[in-house]
Order: structure tokens, then C-alpha cells, then sequence
């Protein structure tokens, strides 16, 4: 395996762009291959595919029968690490996995030791492991497991699905990790690897995506389809909530270990973490997001001259309510391409110009117009109210806002970057407070029956067994947050 100790000291990641920093943060992303030549090259294209999932940093680990095992874990964009041949030359094998990261657990102050994917030796061999998800026993799992010894290197709730592994006295590393997971509480979408099998698992509410593809002879898992587009794989179906598969060169071997449950799927994949040309649940994401702005429409119609998107998640709902409605589509607002999170460092004066340095007006076109702008959620507010002051600054005569998703109210505790609570602005203010303080002519949300129905229920929400996870918008949180509880935050009421 290789060294990683000259890169084990912090090293704070360059700060968020404004504009970034009033949106949720994607969890991560997972993608392992089995059976093809170079896998880690594979793996690499599949984690550029997965990149808007996290973009702090990325891994591969690799294995090949003459080599062993081998690791790479860097800072930064995909691009920007795993395109180097000498680096890409370490990973030999035909199995690989990889996990590009934005951490939801753990340290803020990033160092390369949370850095997935994580490796353990054991009896029977190695195996290595990359989560997407969180576990919200994390704390007390990692209270116990360092009481009996356990000696952790990160601060990754990931890590404790090791320990627990190493602690199993499972006759091998399948059914270890699924007496592993046995005890952990949350989300999970899990791709791991032994010297001959790649492994995928889901937690039995299934919050998380993990599909299969096929490649070739061999076999990919992936958090989403897009990254099967990129490396030509075939998609072949979704791992089941609750499902583990152990993929060899005989094949797939399902079963589920775990108690049967109701399927809660994030609902939030939809509108906004999934890429625009994923596959969720059969349906594209792009025409879910579209059908969100024909929802969005029907519910909050509004008299104006142009609908135009907070690019580029609003992108497809703006399209949606643009046809549902009438009334044209523009590009009022333009994203430049190339804005990264590393443009420069950041001085008070760039700071100040905010969102700016993002996203520019299309004065031409706005000038004089009623416009609706379209986007997919609102978070603290603050970027909010920048695009509409950026709006009125080039003359446009009206500003309504028409948000894509219900107000999010709650934090996510299953693998979502959420502010706490009381920064959440609907967590505060009902809708007619938020348009007071935004300082819009009008703003409206999707309802959840609308949401719903643009997800393919067509009686909206079942409130006595929710079709999906939905807690940042209804505070019902499928999966107690333990840790969070013993913390002191209050879960909603049952009504």
C-alpha cells in the first residue's frame, strides 16, 4: 500500500465561493470496477463524471495479484490529480474503486487521512472500502469501539465501518462487513473491494443511490448512471435498498442481509445533487426537474415577461414552468464556465464582489422586464437576495422568485452539509416573512404534493409512509439522528 505519511498534516482546503457557500453540499460519490484492464483509469473517469458530489478531494485504491494493494489520495479536482500517467501507472489491476469526497463528518479543517477510500488488513486479506452517506451512531460507535481498543487514524465516521470489521469474527470480509453494518444507523452507499470481489451495499431505506454497469467482461458500480455514460458501460439496474452484491469474475451474488424496510430515497437527488442526465428509479433527473417547474407553475402562476433560471440546477425547472406557463425562456443571468473554487486567493475586496465573480446579468435582456427567476432552493437567503439586487441593478422592473423545491426547514443528517437550524432561513421566517426579506415582489415554493407529483406520485405525499426521505422539508426523519439527539437537538414532534 502506498506511503501517504509526507501529506498527513492538516492543510485547510481553499475557502467556498459565496455563491457556493449558500447551497447544499452534494455528499459524495462512489465508483469501483471489476474485471477490465487499468480499472484505476476507469475509476478515474468515473469519479471525474461524479466530481459535482465532492469536490474537496479524491482516492483510488487498486490491486493487482503482483503489486498488491495501492493508494492514491489528493486534494482537489479529479482533473487535477488523476490525469497524471506516472500517478495512474501506480494503480495497476483490474479492480479498483475510488470516491471523490466533500466531508458531512469529521473535520472541517480537511486532512488527506480522511481522504476515502479507507484500507484495512485483516486475516484474510485486505479490503478497502468508500461510503457515501452518513452514520448517525457515528459518535457512540467510535466512543465504544476506542474504549475496546480501536485506534483510529481519521475523524471520518466511514472509519468506524473498519473497526467494526476487524472486530467481527466472520469467517470472511462480505459477511464481516455485513455484520459491520449491522450496527451502524443512517445512510450508506457503500463500494469496497477485497483482492477478488468488488462489493456494493445500501442501507434498507435505500437514501442513497449505487447503480451496477457493465463494462466489457467485467463489472462498475457507481453512485449515479452518468458516470457509467462516460466509460461506455451498459446500465444494468440499481442496487436494491437493503441489498449487498458481491461481484466476481463468476458474476453477481445477491442478498439482504438486513430487516426489510419502506424505501426512503432522498428526494433531494432529484432536484438538486444528481447530475441533470442520471437515471434515478427509471426516470431522468433532467425530466423530473423539468416536470418541478411545470408543478411550480400550475401552483404559483405569476404575471411577468421572461422566465429565466439561477443557472445551472434552475436550469430545468425555469424550462418546465417557461412551457407550463407561456411565457418565454431566456438566459437573463449567465454562469462563467470557469469560475473554480481556486480562481485566486481571495481578498476583502474580491470577497465583496460576491457573487459577481459567478454569475453576471444579461442586461440587454432584462432591462425594462417582469421577470421570474427560477432556482432550485433557498437556503441561508444570502445569495438569494445578491441575484435579485443584481437583477434590479440592471433595470429589471420586477423580481419574483419561484423556488423548485419546499422550504428547507431541517438539516440533513444522512450525508447532506446542512447549516444548523437556526441558519436555515425557513427555519425562522414563514414564506411572506422570507419574501419581506429577500425584498422580491414574490416568492413561492413548491408545495411537497407538488414535488411529489413531479417525481412520479400522482396523488402526492402519502403522510402516513412517506415515499421518500423528505426531512429536510418535513422535519420526519426516517432514521432517529442519534448522535445529534444526545446533543441536544430536538427532533420534530410526531403529530
Amino acid at each position: 500500500m502506498e506511503s501517504e505519511f509526507p501529506d498527513l498534516s492538516c492543510k485547510q482546503m481553499p475557502p467556498a465561493h459565496p455563491f457556493d457557500d449558500d447551497k447544499l453540499k452534494e455528499e459524495c460519490g462512489v465508483f469501483g470496477v471489476i474485471g477490465v484492464a487499468d480499472a484505476a483509469n476507469f475509476v478515474a473517469l468515473g469519479l471525474h463524471a461524479l466530481q459535482h458530489r465532492g469536490q474537496e478531494a479524491g482516492g483510488i485504491v487498486a490491486y493487482d495479484p503482483d503489486a498488491g494493494f495501492n493508494s492514491a489520495r489528493r486534494f482537489g479536482y479529479v482533473r487535477d490529480n488523476f490525469t497524471s500517467q506516472s500517478l495512474m501507472q501506480t494503480l495497476p489491476g483490474e479492480l479498483s474503486i475510488g470516491h471523490v469526497r466533500y466531508s458531512t463528518a469529521g473535520s472541517k479543517a480537511a486532512a488527506i487521512r480522511d481522504v476515502q477510500p479507507f484500507f484495512g488488513e485483516f486475516a484474510m486479506g485486505g479490503a478497502a472500502l468508500a461510503h457515501n452517506g452518513n452514520l448517525t451512531n457515528a459518535d457512540a460507535l467510535r466512543r465504544e469501539l476506542i474504549e475496546r481498543g480501536s485506534i483510529f487514524q481519521s475523524s471520518s465516521d466511514s472509519e468506524c465501518i473498519i473497526h467494526l470489521m476487524a472486530r467481527s469474527l466472520q469467517r470472511n470480509i462480505p459477511e464481516r462487513m455485513e455484520d459491520a453494518l449491522r450496527r451502524v444507523e443512517g445512510a450508506f452507499s457503500v463500494v469496497a473491494m477485497t483482492r477478488t470481489k468488488l462489493i456494493g451495499v445500501r442501507d434498507p431505506l435505500g437514501v442513497r443511490p449505487l447503480v451496477i454497469g457493465k463494462v466489457g467482461d467485467g463489472y462498475a458500480l457507481s453512485s449515479e448512471t452518468c458516470a457509467l455514460d462516460i466509460i461506455g458501460a451498459e446500465f444494468v439496474r440499481e442496487v436494491e435498498p437493503g441489498e449487498m452484491v458481491v461481484i466476481t469474475d463468476k458474476g453477481i451474488d445477491s442478498n439482504f442481509p438486513f430487516r426489510k424496510q419502506d424505501p426512503r430515497f432522498c428526494i433531494f437527488e432529484h432536484v438538486y445533487f444528481s447530475r441533470p442526465d442520471s437515471i434515478i428509479g427509471g426516470r431522468s433527473v433532467y425530466e423530473t426537474r423539468r416536470q418541478i417547474g411545470v408543478e411550480l407553475a400550475k401552483e404559483s402562476p405569476v404575471e411577468a415577461d421572461l422566465v429565466c433560471a439561477v443557472p445551472d440546477s434552475g436550469t430545468p425547472a425555469a424550462i418546465g414552468f417557461s412551457q407550463e406557463s407561456g411565457i418565454p425562456f431566456a438566459m437573463g443571468i449567465i454562469r462563467n464556465q470557469y469560475m473554480g473554487r481556486t480562481f485566486i486567493e481571495p481578498t476583502e475586496q474580491i470577497r465583496n464582489m460576491g457573487v459577481r465573480l459567478k454569475l453576471n446579468v444579461n442586461r440587454a435582456l432584462v432591462k425594462g422586464k417582469r421577470i421570474i427567476l427560477v432556482d432550485d432552493s433557498v437556503v441561508r437567503g444570502t445569495t438569494s437576495r445578491k441575484i435579485k439586487e443584481m437583477i434590479l441593478d440592471a433595470g429589471a422592473a420586477e423580481v419574483h422568485f419561484r423556488i423548485a423545491s419546499p422550504p428547507t426547514a431541517w438539516p440533513c443528517f444522512y450525508g447532506v452539509d446542512t447549516p444548523q437550524r437556526e441558519k436555515l432561513l425557513a427555519a425562522t421566517m414563514s414564506e411572506e416573512e422570507m419574501r419581506d426579506h429577500l425584498a422580491v415582489d414574490s416568492l413561492k415554493f413548491i408545495s411537497l404534493d407538488g414535488l411529489y407529483r413531479a417525481v412520479g406520485e400522482q396523488n402526492g405525499r402519502n403522510a402516513s409512509c412517506p415515499q421518500y426521505c423528505d426531512a429536510c422539508f418535513s422535519g420526519e426523519y426516517p432514521v432517529a439522528p442519534s448522535d445529534m439527539i444526545e446533543k441536544g437537538f430536538a427532533v420534530k414532534a410526531a403529530e
